[in-house]
């Protein structure tokens, strides 16, 4: 059932031994020790790389759909209190009506933050099975994948980073090989939580830093990282070192997305405004230009005037009649 389940993703990962030897072949030929070595760990890290800049205008698409999506959660909560404890059909008809409409005006796609975490997951799968299977390629006792052959495999399986090899476990090393194994474990849920932490801390309106889906937000971000724990310690190392080069690049990526695209009325997204408004007054001294002050107030005076030039002024109020007694 389970060779039946990796062998849809045989295409995959027949194109990513080609990649990885394409990037080892490049290090080969700028100095690098050729067979076992070094440089087969940095063809896995570039292969993060490339799969990482192959996804990256969908980054773009999924960066401004998550914006939007944080930018309407307190309508979200007002169309939710609206609804809440309505269970009859129409009510509830009612109430996606509303949130769909609310998605279409927005132009947000729910899903659309899920794309890129979706489209990696083939490529995970893929890469555990070709790191999983350099052993018994090694061995002869399974057929080779792409550019790994018998002779590969062997290079490979002989690779070591610093006293782990890329296809070792942590169930099939001991003493110091356990000990790498677990720090980078560690880094990986380290990198994920502080990922979490500061998306909810930087980058969510103020609005939203409460009810019950901020508690959930707050809530994951301490406990999603723990489950590495439990999948690390069955994965190859040469699967860990794709997956923690994969957080470092999330992590370093989503940090430059809450600087530069922060979520309006955030935290984030105040400090982004400070930042402008600091950058211009400095263009406009270095031009010999009227500060934004300065500026206002020129443009308040300039309106006050022309409102005085054209006569407007408070109209009077009519005088009613005083009638005549009979």
């Amino acid at each position: 059932m389970m060779q039946a389940f990796y062998s849809i993703f045989y295409p995959l990962e027949w194109l990513i031994s080609w990649v990885m030897y394409f990037f080892h072949s490049v290090f080969v030929f700028f100095g690098m020790k050729d067979g076992p070595g070094f440089a087969w760990c940095l063809s896995i890290i570039f292969l993060t790389f490339f799969v990482r800049a192959c996804i990256f205008p969908l980054f773009l698409r999924q960066m401004h759909s998550m914006r939007n999506m944080q930018a309407i959660q307190p309508e979200m909560m007002r169309i939710q209190r609206k609804y809440k404890g309505k269970t009859d059909a129409a009510s509830k008809e009612a109430m996606q009506r509303e949130t769909m409409k609310l998605y279409q005006d927005n132009h947000t796609n729910p899903m659309g933050s899920c794309l890129p975490s979706v489209i990696q997951m083939p490529v995970f799968f893929s890469l555990f099975n070709v790191l999983r299977s350099i052993t018994t390629i090694a061995n002869g006792k399974s057929s080779p994948i792409g550019a790994f052959t018998k002779e590969v495999a062997g290079e490979i399986e002989n690779t070591v980073f610093i006293n782990v090899k890329l296809s070792d476990m942590f169930s099939t090393v001991s003493g110091g090989g356990k000990i790498t194994i677990g720090i980078f474990v560690a880094l990986m849920c380290l990198t994920m939580f502080y990922m979490q932490f500061h998306n909810t801390r930087r980058n969510l309106p103020r609005a939203s830093m409460q009810g019950t889906q901020y508690r959930t937000q707050q809530i994951m971000a301490y406990v999603f990282p723990v489950m590495y724990i439990f999948s690390g310690i069955v994965m190859p190392f040469g699967v860990l070192l794709y997956w923690l080069t994969n957080n470092l690049w999330t992590l370093g990526q989503s940090m430059w997305q809450v600087h530069m695209f922060p979520t309006p009325g955030s935290p984030a997204h105040e400090q982004k405004e400070k930042r402008d408004r600091e950058r211009e007054e400095a263009r406009r001294r270095r031009e010999g230009l009227p500060s934004i002050e300065e500026e206002q107030l020129q443009k308040a005076k300039e309106e006050a005037e022309k409102r005085a030039s054209h006569g407007s002024y408070q109209r009077a109020q009519p005088v009613r009649k005083k009638r005549k007694k009979k």
